[in-house]
């Protein structure tokens, strides 16, 4: 029976992704959804040979139970039961510090229980990868920590902050590990598991597979951001009934359009 899906060959498949890089947010999704490759990440960008991960939930996974208000490009699972989130940022448009607060607390909130003491709640590691230089001080890598003004002294309140950017080459093993990522191919032998992760997802059946799957929700998402603007502007601006919005658009979109509006 015709399910109506287009079956693409591998050929085709490979043409459809080769131009992606691990710091464009459709790749980066599929690559971090494995634990050997985040593994090896954190163990370089964390500065810790001996750091293990245990699990990765990615944004996309079922198991996200932290809703999609909360950006979790991959949450970590660390050996010592911290957690840490990776976010991956192309664009230099938003307020990048309040981003990293916000997710880390909704992660913090989502995972604490009724009644828990505050000394109970899980410490959280944030690691921000940018493709340009956050705090523009020429650094690869910025751990930015609380401190007390008046002593300098640093407060631990059990939120871990790493900013690290592909933009500046300063020729340690971090700037070149971020050099990778804004590669559409990855054959380096000083990281076994990035190499490794990069060539089955562009060159294997599988990979492929899942790395067009998680494309395709991409451009689904971006389809209904645009119906439901397209709503928007019939409601508001047409006056166009329900009856007649529901003949070119889904009740869903329609539900979210009307959401959308009534937060203004």
């Amino acid at each position: 029976m015709d399910s109506g899906k287009v079956v693409i060959t591998f050929k085709e498949k490979e043409e459809k992704v080769k131009d992606l890089r691990p710091i464009d947010d459709v790749f980066f999704e599929v690559l971090a959804n494995d634990v050997n490759f985040c593994q090896e990440m954190l163990q370089i960008l964390l500065e810790d040979k001996d750091l293990v991960v245990t699990d990765v939930v990615v944004q996309s996974s079922e198991r996200n139970l932290y809703g999609r208000s909360v950006r979790l490009d991959a949450l970590c699972v660390l050996g010592n039961g911290k957690k840490c989130n990776v976010e991956v940022q192309r664009s230099d448009n938003d307020d990048h510090l309040r981003r990293v607060r916000f997710n880390a607390a909704s992660i913090a909130v989502k995972d604490s229980q009724e009644g828990e003491k505050f000394e109970q709640i899980e410490d959280i590691i944030v690691v921000y990868i940018s493709q340009f230089d956050i705090f523009k001080a020429d650094r690869v890598l910025y751990h930015v920590d609380s401190t007390i003004r008046e002593t300098g002294n640093r407060v631990d309140d059990g939120l871990y902050r790493v900013f690290v950017n592909t933009e500046v080459k300063d020729g340690t093993t971090v700037s070149e590990y971020m050099g990778c990522f804004l590669k559409k191919e990855v054959n380096n032998s000083k990281f076994p598991a990035f190499t490794k992760r990069m060539n089955a997802l562009k060159h294997e059946e599988r990979g492929l597979d899942a790395v067009c799957e998680v494309m395709e929700k991409y451009e689904q998402k971006a389809v209904t951001k645009a119906n439901v603007e397209a709503i928007k502007f019939m409601v508001t601006t047409l006056n166009a009934s329900k009856e007649q919005i529901l003949q070119q658009y889904s009740e869903y979109e329609y539900r979210e359009a009307l959401n959308e509006l009534s937060k203004k």
